[in-house]
């Protein structure tokens, strides 16, 4: 895909857990987690989505995150925004309980493209 018309968008999902899923009782955190481990095979799953890796940070950071740094990334190639914003919308839908994903969790897109030097540029080669 070296043409730039059709090369996928690159994508860094930036993901922050956030107070509510520190203020659960020790050791109810299950059901999040159960939630959180689906959402990520569902974005791995999402039609035009290549996950090129992920990273937890959760080592380093302790407690929520509401914005940088992340509690955790998720490193993608993506067809459209229209299904970078399908994967955003998995917070949205992603059952916990009585509740969705998006209580405990929350995600921000970043998208770019892959770190290549653009044919407009004159290496003077």
């Amino acid at each position: 895909m070296s043409d730039t018309k059709t090369a996928p968008l690159r994508v860094l999902f930036c993901i922050g857990i956030n107070q509510n899923f520190f203020d659960l009782p020790t050791g109810q955190g299950g059901l999040v987690w159960k939630a959180f481990s689906g959402m990520m095979d569902a974005v791995a799953e999402t039609p035009g989505v290549r996950v090129i890796g992920d990273i937890d940070d959760d080592s380093h950071l302790v407690g929520p995150s509401d914005g940088w740094p992340w509690t955790c990334y998720i490193l993608a190639d993506v067809d459209t925004q229209e299904t970078v914003k399908a994967v955003c919308n998995l917070f949205r839908t992603t059952p916990v309980g009585e509740y969705t994903l998006w209580r405990y969790a929350k995600i921000e897109a970043r998208i770019g493209r892959a770190l290549t030097v653009r044919e407009d540029v004159d290496l003077g080669v």
